[in-house]
């Protein structure tokens, strides 16, 4: 394997970006997806056979642009390959997993784009089959052009919610209801803040109108507390403002209480030379900003290590000024969709309510752990309590698992997500004899 220049770690708009906009500064560059396709999750392409998903005029553009920027430079991107992480020596590990191996390389500088992860709190039935991320449907419906059958239910609190439900209804599949944990409505005076960013009230005002002709219920204001099989379907209640309760019987259950960055294992930024690689994160990896903010944070990213390898000039101003703006827009929208009412605290869950789902870990085991005399550090409710033990090593969990510590043992130092998920490699799963096979890398 020749090194390359830049490896750049992920293949959607930051990623793909950032890879441009070094090779056209005449930096050699390997771009890595672990996906069959580039596109992330905005512009996830579809398997064959099935008609892209429509994502508006200004998404296709801005797809065409980046696909136009990876044509243009000669870049070809390294599908179904894996970024595990840094070995002792510096080497960047990739797994192939159509050859089914490992192989190291010296890159001078990594950017990570691993986009962002999607958070679902904790609730009572959240982890049964049936149930899914709205983020998770949404990609569904991109690679498949399928929806399933049934009657489909979102609930949580976020814009994402509308943009799904909106979607759905276009396929002539609207949902029961959307159920919101904020009131948007109540929130006015940080709303005027939109009236910056027309993009997202106009796409908000599209989704909104089709909702309205289908007379799809958006209750605001509400929480979904618990779900609960029932034959073959779903029983869910739902608790209003006022503390009143309903229940909903529905086939399919998407949950979306926002998103974070992907950063779980990953090696951490170093900007500077000489020791080890250059590590960058760009796009949502970074920070939570969008898929505009996403390629625009590429293309920063790629300035940035540039420079840092090279001592080229950064050409940044415009880039600071155009993530600004979008920072500033999300955080109107974090206004905006705050709970309209504190949520209950996960140690208040009951007992038998998972919040480890790879292995199982409920709230009541979560509490044994602080009974003893002694309150548990991070590490020991991992090893002891098997918290962020499972396959996605507290992808998922550890953030919850945390906030439920912090409040279980208030007199101790609150346990980080990080003292459960660790700094180790590999960043996913790998076959033991794909890493014992791995050749050395020859150094720079």
């Amino acid at each position: 394997m020749t090194d390359p220049d830049l490896l750049v770690i992920g293949g959607g708009p930051a990623g793909i970006a950032a890879a441009v906009r070094a090779a056209d500064a005449g930096a050699s560059v390997m771009l890595v997806e672990m996906r069959p396709a580039l596109g992330g999750a905005f512009h996830r392409r579809p398997i064959e056979g099935v008609e892209p998903w429509p994502i508006g005029r200004e998404g296709e553009r801005r797809w065409a642009r980046l696909d136009e920027g990876l044509v243009r430079t000669g870049i070809v991107p390294r599908l179904r390959t894996a970024f595990l992480g840094l070995d002792g020596a510096g080497a960047a590990l990739l797994e192939d997993r159509v050859a089914g191996r490992v192989e190291a390389c010296h890159p001078r500088a990594i950017i990570l784009a691993t986009g962002a992860l999607e958070s679902v709190r904790p609730r009572p039935g959240w982890h049964r089959p049936g149930v899914v991320t709205a983020g998770g449907l949404q990609v569904m419906m991109k690679e498949t052009g399928r929806i399933p059958e049934g009657r489909i239910l979102l609930a949580g609190s976020g814009p994402l919610l509308i943009a799904l439900a909106g979607q759905l209804t276009a396929r002539g599949r609207p949902p029961v209801a959307v159920v919101e944990a904020a009131d948007p409505f109540t929130e006015m005076v940080a709303g005027l803040g939109l009236l910056a960013h027309p993009r997202h009230l106009a796409e908000a005002a599209v989704h909104l109108g089709r909702l309205a002709l289908a007379r799809v219920p958006w209750r605001r204001a509400t929480v979904l507390e618990a779900i609960t099989p029932k034959g073959d379907a779903f029983e869910v209640r739902l608790r209003d403002r006022r503390g009143r309760r309903t229940t909903l019987e529905v086939d399919h259950v998407a949950l979306h209480d926002g998103i974070r960055p992907n950063d779980h294992g990953l090696p951490a930024a170093n900007e500077t030379p000489g020791a080890g690689p250059i590590v960058v994160s760009a796009g949502d990896g970074r920070e939570v900003l969008g898929v505009v903010a996403a390629e625009i944070d590429g293309e920063r990213a790629a300035d940035r290590a540039l420079a840092l390898i090279d001592g080229r000039p950064e050409a940044t101003r415009d880039h600071l000024r155009r993530l600004a703006r979008e920072r500033h827009a999300q955080a109107v929208l974090a206004r905006v969709f705050a709970p309209a009412r504190p949520l209950d605290p996960l140690e208040t869950l009951p007992d038998d309510t998972v919040l480890c789902r790879c292995e199982g870990r409920t709230v009541g085991d979560l509490k044994v752990l602080f009974t003893g005399a002694d309150t548990p550090a991070g590490r020991e409710i991992k090893l002891t309590g098997r918290f962020a033990m499972g396959l996605c090593q507290g992808r998922f969990c550890a953030h919850w698992v945390a906030e439920a510590s912090a409040r279980l043992g208030p007199d101790a130092p609150a346990p980080r997500p990080r003292d459960l998920t660790g700094d180790r490699w590999p960043a996913r799963p790998v076959p033991i004899a794909a890493l014992a096979a791995v050749p050395d890398a020859p150094k720079r």
